[in-house]
C-alpha cells in the first residue's frame, strides 16, 4: 500500500526543538507546543550548499470548524508541513502533505506530484508581515482549511480566480488587435522589451507590412474555448501536450479547437508554403465564470509561443496537407487521416497577455463614463499641454490643438515636453506625445495656426466642427473676439493668475446666450467686490528673459502649481460641459499648506447697447446693483462713478461695476452733486485688483421718486462736461441714470 504522505527531500532531521537556529522556527515551535489543536511529529532542516536555509516542523491540526463529509475533500485532521525560511523578510510556506489532499482554489503553484501549498494570505508580503505573529499565523493555517471545505474561502466580491498563475513573461498585444488581422497581407512581429530584474521580460506583438531581415514574424491564432468555472489555479504547461491535457481534463477538446482556429486562417484557397512564418502565437481565450450555471464574469486570455509556424503546426496536428507547394484544409470525418500525435512535444512557452488601452478601457480606468466632446483646445503651454495630457490619458474627449508658438528650452521647465522637442511647434509636440500613451487608439490633430486669423479656413472649420473649445492660451484677444462670432461650439476659458496661486474658469452657457466676453466683466466684478479679490491677481513671482527680443520675457513659476491647479481645471471642465447653465469658478490655494478654496460667483446675462462706432455692454448683475443703491437713498437722488474697460480691437465697452456715492457728496430730492473724498484710492484698488484693466469709464446717478431716467439739461451738460475730460485720453464718456423703471445709457466722444 502507497504511503499516504509526501516525503520531504534533501533533509536532515533534528532531534528536538533545542537544535533549532532560526528564532522564527524557535517561535513557531513553541506556538504550536501551546495550541491545543497543533501536534508537532518531526523536526527537518534543509541545507543547501552548506548554509542553512529552511527548518520545517510536521505537525498534525485539527479543525472542529471543518464539516464531515464536505464537498471539498479537507479533512477534519490534517498533515502539514511548516517550513520556515531563515531569511525574516520571507513568508512561511505551508505544504499539505497528505498525497489525496485536494487540488483547489488560493494554492500556490508547485510541480507535479509535489505536496499543494496553501495560499493562506490575499494582502502584499509587506501588509502580512507588518502584523505577523506565529500565534496568528497557526490560527491563519485552521481558517483557510475551515473556510476552504465550507466553500466561503473566496469571497463573493473577489474576482474569479484565473486558469493560471501569473507568469514573469508579458506579451502586450494592439489595443485593437483584431483589426490588423482582417487586413490582406497583414504580418506581425515580436519586439523585446528590456529584462527586468526578476527574470521576466515583456514583449510587443505589433502588426507590420513590411518585416525586416532578423525581425521574429509570428502568426497569431486565436482559439476560444468553452466558459469554464473557476477553481484551481494551474502551473503553465511545458509542452502543446500537457496544455491539451489539462484542458481534457477540464472539459475542453482544445484539439478540435486549435485545428478549427488553424482551418480559419487557412480558408478554402489554401495559403503558400513560402509564406509560413517562423513562430507561431496561440491566443487561448477562456471564458471565467464563478459557478456552473452563472455567465462569465470575465475573459481571461493567455499566450503559447511556438518555435514553428502556424502552417507547419498545422500539418502536424493533422489539421493542414501540402500539395504543390500550397498548404490546404485536411478532409474530416470518416475519410480523414490517422491522427497525429507529433504536435504532442511542441515546446510552449507561456505568457500573460496584455493590451494597449483602447479609449474606453482608459474611461473605465479612469473612472469615467462618457466619452466626452469633439473638442477645440486653444494653447498648448503649460496649462494647455497639461489639460491635454489628463484628457487624452483617460480617454476623454477628441481633441484639435491649435498654436502658433513653438517649443524654447525655457519651455521645458513647465511644457510637457522634452529637449528633442526644441523647435517643434507645440501643436506637432502634445499630438506626438499622445500618441506615444494610446498609440492609434485616439489621435489629437494639431493645427499650427494663429487663432486670431480669420483668413485660416482650417481653424475656420475647427472651430465649426468643434462641440467644445477650451481657451487655455492666457490672452484677452481671443474670448473677446469670439463672442462676437457664431456658429460656433461652446466656449470655456481656462487660466491661471500670475502667481500661480489660483485658477479661474469661466464657462459659457449651452446655447450661448452668455458669452465669454460678459463672463469676464462679472469675474472682474467679484475681484472687485469680495475679500478675496484682494489679492488675486498680485504680481508674479519674478520674470526672465527667455531671448533676445524686447517681448521675449517668461515669467518665474513651479510647474508644481500648473500642475495642482490643471488636475483641478481638468476635472472640472469634465462636470460642467454637462451641465447647461454658465458658470464662474475660482480656485484659490494656499501654497504654503496646500490648501485650495473654491468661490462660485453668480452669472448674469447681459444687454448690448448699440452706439454706432462701438457697442456698449452691461450685464443685470450691473442693473440689479444700481437699483438696489437708488432704493437705500430715495427720496434723495445718489450716484458715483463707473468702472469698466474699453477694447477697440472689438470695438466695445464693457461696464464692470457702479462704485457708491464717496462719502463728501451732497444729495437732495432733486439734486446730486458728487463728491471725491476716497474716490482717487478707491479705482486705483478697482485698477490693481484687475490687473490695471478695469478703470474708470463715466458717472452715474439716480432721479427721485416718479421720475424716469430721461436726462435733464444739467444731465446733459455734464455729458459734455465728462465727454470733454476723457477727449484728454481720446475715449468716449459714458453717464447712467437710473429712474424709477428704467435705466438710461448715453455716452458722449468729443475727437480731439
Amino acid at each position: 500500500m502507497d504511503e499516504p504522505y509526501y516525503s520531504l527531500f534533501n533533509v536532515e532531521e533534528i532531534e528536538d526543538e533545542s537544535a533549532l537556529t532560526i528564532p522564527r522556527m524557535q517561535a513557531v515551535y513553541t506556538a504550536c507546543m501551546r495550541h491545543r489543536d497543533f501536534e508537532v511529529f518531526q523536526l527537518f532542516r534543509q541545507t543547501y550548499r552548506e548554509q542553512t536555509t529552511v527548518e520545517i516542523a510536521v505537525v498534525e491540526v485539527a479543525c472542529d470548524g471543518v464539516p464531515s463529509h464536505n464537498d471539498c475533500g479537507i479533512d477534519y485532521r490534517e498533515r502539514l508541513a511548516l517550513c520556515v525560511p531563515a531569511d525574516p523578510k520571507t513568508l512561511v510556506e505551508v505544504l499539505a502533505l497528505r498525497k489525496t489532499f485536494p487540488v483547489l482554489m488560493h494554492q500556490n503553484s508547485r510541480p507535479a506530484n509535489a505536496p499543494a501549498s496553501l495560499c493562506l494570505y490575499f494582502e502584499p508580503l509587506p501588509a502580512v508581515l507588518r502584523t505577523w505573529t506565529p500565534e496568528q499565523f497557526l490560527g491563519r493555517i485552521q481558517w483557510w482549511l475551515e473556510k476552504t471545505a465550507r466553500g466561503e474561502l473566496h469571497p463573493a466580491d473577489q474576482p474569479v480566480e484565473q486558469l493560471f498563475f501569473a507568469s514573469k513573461y508579458e506579451l502586450v498585444l494592439p489595443w485593437n488587435f483584431e483589426a490588423p488581422q482582417q487586413a490582406q497581407g497583414q504580418s506581425f512581429i515580436v519586439l523585446r522589451g528590456d529584462k527586468r530584474p526578476d527574470g521576466g521580460e515583456t514583449l510587443f506583438l505589433c502588426p507590420t507590412s513590411d518585416a525586416g531581415t532578423g525581425q521574429k514574424v509570428v502568426s497569431p491564432i486565436e482559439v476560444m474555448i468553452d466558459p469554464m468555472t473557476h477553481g484551481h489555479v494551474a502551473r503553465d504547461p511545458d509542452t502543446l501536450g500537457e496544455l491539451a491535457d489539462m484542458l481534457n481534463a477540464r472539459g475542453v477538446d482544445f484539439l478540435s479547437k486549435l485545428k478549427d482556429a488553424v482551418h480559419q486562417r487557412v480558408g478554402q484557397n489554401g495559403i503558400e508554403e513560402s509564406v509560413d512564418d517562423p513562430f507561431t502565437v496561440i491566443l487561448l481565450h477562456i471564458p471565467v465564470r464563478r459557478k456552473p450555471e452563472a455567465p462569465p464574469e470575465t475573459l481571461s486570455t493567455r499566450a503559447f509561443v511556438l518555435t514553428t509556424g502556424m502552417l507547419q503546426l498545422g500539418e502536424a496536428l493533422g489539421a493542414l496537407f501540402v500539395h504543390e507547394n500550397k498548404f490546404y484544409n485536411e478532409v474530416t470525418g470518416a475519410l480523414a487521416p490517422a491522427a497525429k500525435t507529433d504536435w504532442m512535444a511542441q515546446q510552449v512557452f507561456p505568457m500573460q497577455v496584455l493590451h494597449f488601452n483602447h479609449v474606453k478601457v482608459a474611461r473605465q480606468q479612469s473612472g469615467i463614463e462618457e466619452a466626452g466632446p469633439a473638442g477645440l483646445l486653444i494653447g498648448a503651454g503649460s496649462l494647455g499641454s497639461a489639460l491635454l495630457n489628463l484628457w487624452g490619458r483617460s480617454g476623454w474627449g477628441t481633441w484639435t490643438v491649435v498654436d502658433k508658438d513653438h517649443i524654447k528650452p525655457h519651455n521645458l521647465v513647465r511644457h510637457t515636453a522634452v529637449a528633442q522637442h526644441v523647435g517643434e511647434m507645440k501643436p506637432n509636440v502634445v499630438a506626438e506625445l499622445h500618441a506615444a500613451v494610446m498609440g492609434s487608439a485616439s489621435q489629437v490633430i494639431p493645427l499650427c495656426a494663429d487663432v486670431l486669423d480669420e483668413t485660416d479656413e482650417g481653424l475656420t472649420e475647427a472651430l465649426r466642427a468643434a462641440a467644445l473649445v477650451v481657451d487655455a492660451s492666457t490672452t484677452l484677444e481671443y474670448p473677446r473676439r469670439v463672442s462676437d462670432l457664431e456658429g460656433v461650439g461652446r466656449h470655456l476659458s481656462v487660466f491661471i493668475t500670475p502667481s500661480g496661486n489660483a485658477a479661474v474658469l469661466l464657462a459659457e452657457d449651452a446655447s450661448r446666450s452668455i458669452r465669454l466676453r460678459t463672463l469676464e466683466a462679472q469675474y472682474y466684478r467679484a475681484l472687485i467686490q469680495e475679500d478675496w479679490g484682494a489679492t488675486h491677481l498680485d504680481g508674479h513671482l519674478g520674470t526672465f528673459w527667455s531671448g533676445a527680443g524686447c517681448r521675449d520675457i517668461s515669467t518665474v513659476l513651479p510647474y508644481s502649481r500648473i500642475l495642482a491647479h490643471a488636475a483641478t481645471l481638468a476635472e472640472q471642465v469634465q462636470l460642467i460641459v454637462n451641465q447647461l447653465e454658465a458658470y464662474i469658478r475660482i480656485w484659490s490655494r494656499d501654497p504654503e499648506v496646500g490648501s485650495v478654496t473654491a468661490h462660485t460667483v453668480p452669472v448674469h446675462s447681459e444687454r448690448r447697447l448699440d452706439f454706432g462706432d462701438f457697442d456698449l455692454f452691461i450685464d443685470e448683475g450691473v442693473e440689479q446693483a444700481l437699483r438696489e443703491q437708488r432704493a437705500q437713498h430715495v427720496p434723495h437722488e445718489t450716484g458715483g462713478v463707473l468702472v469698466g474697460y474699453y477694447d477697440f480691437n472689438v470695438s466695445a465697452v464693457i461696464i464692470v461695476d457702479a462704485l457708491p456715492a464717496p462719502p463728501d457728496s451732497a444729495s437732495t430730492p432733486a439734486s446730486f452733486v458728487r463728491g471725491a473724498e476716497g474716490l482717487r484710492e478707491a479705482i486705483e484698488d478697482v485698477s490693481r485688483r484687475t490687473g490695471e484693466v478695469v478703470q474708470y469709464i463715466g458717472e452715474w446717478h439716480s432721479h427721485p421718486p416718479g421720475h424716469s431716467a430721461t436726462p435733464s439739461q444739467d444731465d446733459l451738460y455734464q455729458l459734455v462736461y465728462l465727454s470733454t475730460g476723457m477727449a484728454e485720453d481720446g475715449l468716449p464718456a459714458v453717464s447712467l441714470i437710473v429712474g424709477e423703471n428704467n435705466i438710461q445709457i448715453m455716452k458722449a466722444r468729443v475727437q480731439a
